[in-house]
């Protein structure tokens, strides 16, 4: 998708309500987890084929899916510690293209981290009958929120894909990004977070900065270090 740049070409570039959209429903789609037998005993959520649990899960899927920059620099952590190849491999399609500057659209830090209002995208989603979302907790104070996917919304994110192969993007970094935070909660995951400085240092109520230029130096290292090793393997 192009920019849509937002008082002047120093602004931070920024999402349509439509790409919103478009891309929390196919963030939904692939990252919700089975919903109960109760709750599908709702007749509103009877066609339901997944939920996401808490809009701080939402948030913070959302911040990886639109910054590759940090994805990638999560993707190289987890690959310091692991040394699995295809990590590495996975950093360096994105770092070494573009993706990190033509597909990054930041976030606000907050006092819970990076957030970006989604009710415009989840009014269209909810008025076309693709999402449901059911708020748990009193009247005075809503607990968490949880986002059903309904089965109009599972055909129409195949749609979308089959129609416009450009959306098969979000979908391969969906896949990245739930793999990331598979079995972490939206607490966990906001921690994690944290542990990066550019995110955990961003002021309050500004723009969360680049690790572009931090990630690829890391890449480099790593790549460097992968390469010695091979090299006394190969001695040996």
């Amino acid at each position: 998708m192009d920019h849509e740049p937002h008082g002047g070409a120093q602004e931070a570039p920024v999402t349509s309500r439509e790409q919103d959209a478009v891309r929390v429903l196919l963030l939904i789609d692939s990252a919700g987890e089975s919903p109960t037998q109760p709750e599908l005993a709702d007749p509103a959520l009877a066609s339901a084929v997944g939920v996401v649990r808490t809009q701080v899960r939402l948030q913070k899927l959302d911040f990886w899916l639109r910054n590759p920059d940090y994805l990638a620099d999560e993707l190289l952590t987890d690959y310091e510690s692991s040394r699995e190849a295809p990590l590495l491999h996975l950093a360096g399609e994105i770092l070494d293209s573009e993706e990190p500057e033509v597909r990054r659209y930041p976030m606000l830090r907050h006092h819970f981290g990076a957030y970006e209002p989604l009710d415009d995208a989840l009014a269209v989603l909810r008025s076309a009958g693709l999402i449901a979302v059911r708020r748990r907790g009193t009247v005075s104070r809503v607990r968490q929120h949880d986002y059903f996917l309904l089965g109009d919304g599972r055909r129409v994110a195949n749609e979308i894909v089959s129609q416009e192969p450009v959306f098969q993007y979000y979908v391969e970094r969906v896949a990245l990004v739930v793999a990331l935070a598979d079995g972490l909660g939206g607490t966990e995951l906001k921690a994690r977070q944290y542990l990066q400085r550019e995110y955990a240092q961003t002021d309050r109520g500004t723009r969360i900065g680049s690790v572009s230029a931090q990630a690829r130096t890391r890449l480099e290292q790593f790549r460097a270090q992968a390469a010695a090793r091979q090299r006394e393997a190969e001695v040996k």
